[in-house]
């Protein structure tokens, strides 16, 4: 099993630096005048940039080429404090002329399923589910 360690310090009001073992930093905040995401909102980041991320991978070992991803984040809030997420949806944005249906669920599949960390950490805890879309780049000629 490996160690791995992170620090956030406070700077002044609802204002945090996160610092990673890799020597990264995160800037956190919250409130009216927020200068950065809070850490609730860089968890659902977090969940969509880690399957990504094993997306782009598994699509590009089948050599296929991705023109553009993104995806868009949905969160349904707890009413009441601690104001939990109760349920998060996915939609992965594709803009390809390669990638077909079923290559974009076999993805997506293999990201939930085995590959994506924060998916496994939350996915018995909030209801996470996803959709996708897939558009043509067909350039005019």
């Amino acid at each position: 099993m490996s160690t791995v360690k992170a620090k956030v310090n406070w700077v002044k009001n609802f204002e945090l630096e996160g610092h990673t073992n890799s020597g990264h930093i995160v800037k956190m905040d919250t409130g009216q005048y927020a200068s950065a995401a809070s850490p609730a909102e860089l968890l659902l980041q977090s969940l969509a940039g880690c399957s990504m991320m094993d997306c782009i991978l598994i699509i590009t070992k089948c050599r296929k080429k991705i023109s553009s991803f993104w995806v868009d984040v949905e969160a349904e809030e707890a009413e009441t404090c601690p104001k939990v997420y109760k349920r998060i949806h996915l939609t992965y944005n594709f803009i390809s002329d390669e990638l077909d249906d079923a290559a974009i669920e076999r993805a997506i599949k293999l990201s939930r399923e085995k590959y994506c960390k924060i998916y496994a950490m939350l996915h018995n805890c909030v209801d996470i589910n996803f959709s996708f879309n897939l558009k043509r780049s067909y350039s005019i000629k």
